[in-house]
């Protein structure tokens, strides 16, 4: 048996394609509920997200395999896509590492990012609910949702912002602490004041209040997270009992300039303030600066604050890639296990049982022994058939994962008859788990 994944994501097609292939729960669930039409199909998963849809399997053969796996994917939303140059392809080692490096957030299309993992963890669900989850999958998606949190315990890869709206919000924390005390208001209602917004509200704000100079726009952004719509002429009479002003507006000119702010500081009697400007052109005339009890921040110093946080990100994505490859490393010995485990199990199985039976017949010829006696025989009766199977168990050890595995299987098969009736069903398919091959 081997491990596949095939897929695309936000690196190997343009979004128009990941479009057609963006699926929803029922799809996925429906979808999952076909798997057993397909023969080569042994276990199956789907990972759906907006910048990725993967299917995760376990097939007979990686290459054999590939266009029934293109087949199922294309089947779920009736594409007429030609999608195959789009698609990457991985089997055994590399399909391992990739889910490892997408649980970690290292193949997101932002490095950190913290919403990939419930993904994962939502996708395995699913496909453990509808049962086509095996021994196979099961152990890889345990161990990769392991992964993704160990890398955001042990690394600082989430711990800063890497957008402009939040890294606003970030500003504001490190100024105000806490921000369920504060009001903030934001004026525009564009794509990037909705972000702003939403990073405050998931943050505590007490109120937000919108002002744009279209105030049906301005009400439809406040209802979203249940603010106050301001009249754009209002909106320095609003500020008043702001403690953030962030501004994102299309204006060609400043908006606020140094003496309007001088006469809402006085209004505010000496309470600080946070401008903080996302807009370009510029909202707010710099001077504002140096007025007592204001702080603002531009868009350059925000972009800079984010690009700082973007290369923080990646030197700790390199320690997070070094926990990936350690734990690639203890789960391919684990798999490597799985594809003798059945044998060695079926050897012991038939080696109690001879031996079971030998002492019951020595037993039934002494029948004098006393408690003692018969403990010590059968101890050694036991240390003599670990004795005698240890060499076959540790040759078969050292052959796991090398092109030999599959012929010290096959020998001890012959050898000790584990395929006989009696000793268990013939295994006709290769049960060998290999390194990658692509």
């Amino acid at each position: 048996m081997q491990l596949v994944v095939l897929g695309l994501n936000h690196k190997s097609a343009p979004v128009e394609i990941r479009e057609c292939f963006a699926f929803s729960e029922e799809q996925i669930k429906h979808g999952l509920l076909r798997i057993r039409e397909y023969e080569d199909v042994l276990e199956g998963l789907i990972l759906s997200t907006c910048n990725r849809t993967e299917m995760y399997a376990v097939v007979d053969d990686a290459a054999d395999a590939l266009p029934t796996l293109i087949d199922f994917l294309v089947s779920l939303n009736n594409t007429k896509v030609k999608v195959d140059e789009y698609l990457f392809y991985y089997a055994e080692e590399e399909c391992i590492r990739h889910l490892f490096r997408v649980a970690a957030s290292l193949d997101s299309l932002v490095v950190g990012e913290g919403q990939i993992l419930s993904q994962v963890k939502k996708a395995y669900s699913i496909a453990r609910d509808a049962q086509t989850m095996g021994t196979i999958l099961n152990t890889l998606f345990n161990r990769a949702i392991a992964v993704g949190k160990k890398v955001r315990t042990k690394t600082k890869i989430a711990h800063s912002a890497v957008s402009v709206s939040y890294a606003a919000v970030e500003l504001a924390k490190k100024v105000f602490g806490d921000l369920t005390c504060s009001n903030v208001l934001i004026l525009g209602a564009g794509e990037m004041s909705e972000l702003t917004a939403r990073h405050l509200v998931e943050n505590g704000v007490r109120t937000v209040f919108v002002s744009n100079r279209n105030h049906d726009r301005a009400i439809c952004l406040a209802e979203q997270f249940h603010g106050i719509a301001v009249p754009y002429k209002d909106f320095l009479t609003c500020a008043v009992d702001a403690d953030i002003v962030i501004t994102s507006t299309g204006a060609p000119h400043y908006i606020i300039r140094t003496w309007d702010v001088a006469h809402l500081m006085a209004k505010r009697q000496g309470r600080p303030i946070i401008f903080i400007d996302i807009a370009v052109p510029r909202d707010i005339e710099p001077e504002v600066e140096a007025i007592a009890g204001v702080q603002l921040f531009n868009i350059d110093g925000l972009e800079a604050v984010v690009e700082s946080n973007v290369q923080g990100r990646l030197r700790e994505a390199k320690a997070a890639e070094q926990i990936v490859e350690e734990d690639l490393k203890e789960l391919l010995v684990k798999f490597r296990y799985l594809s003798y485990r059945p044998v060695l199990a079926r050897l012991a199985a038939k080696n109690e049982r001879i031996r079971q039976r030998a002492l019951k017949v020595a037993f039934n010829k002494l029948p004098n022994l006393t408690p003692e006696e018969r403990r010590i025989i059968e101890n050694m009766s036991k240390l003599l058939t670990r004795k005698l199977l240890r060499d076959p168990i540790v040759k078969v050890n050292e052959a796991a994962g090398t092109e030999e595995e599959q012929q010290y299987i096959d020998a001890l098969r012959t050898l000790f008859k584990l395929d006989e009736i009696g000793e268990g069903d013939k295994v006709d398919r290769k049960t060998c788990h290999r390194y990658a091959r692509q």
